[in-house]
């Protein structure tokens, strides 16, 4: 017996929060300062290496989602 898929149409919160992730990653670049969660901020001129850790993670969260979201996308389902 086949059952279909609930939800064959890709998740666009995916995508939602792996723009949303990317874009706060390149402000937080420009601005030199970045939130870490349950630390509140830190600026790149005080703690570069930690700093440039967290803003690499959210670039890396970002490019992830949107990668997922174009990979249900575009490949296709047997």
């Amino acid at each position: 017996m086949f059952v279909p898929d609930s939800d064959p149409t890709p998740s666009y919160v995916l995508l939602t929060l792996g723009v949303i992730s990317f874009f706060a990653a390149v402000v937080w670049t420009y601005k030199g300062k970045a939130w870490i969660r349950f630390h509140g901020w830190v600026y790149r001129a005080e703690e570069p290496i930690r700093f440039w850790w967290e803003v690499a993670m959210y670039y890396l969260v970002g490019v992830c989602f949107i990668g997922y979201f174009l990979f249900q996308v575009y490949v296709p389902s047997n």
